[in-house]
């Protein structure tokens, strides 16, 4: 059995909050890896331009 098919059926076996817990790490990844890759600043740049025109609340 490969890696792939190991993990795929390790996978399988997870509960539901397990899988949900796997995919959050995995956006987390993904996410840093953009974020450190630059494909996010133009979004950063965007907010921080709408922000100081003031078109931005508290949350």
């Amino acid at each position: 059995m490969s890696t792939v098919e190991e993990i795929e059926t390790a996978i399988e076996q997870l509960s539901e909050t397990e899988v949900s817990e796997l995919k959050a790490w995995l956006w987390d990844k993904e996410i840093e890896a953009d974020a450190e890759a630059g494909r996010l600043d133009s979004l950063a740049d965007e907010a921080l331009v709408e922000h100081r025109a003031g078109k931005s609340r508290p949350l």
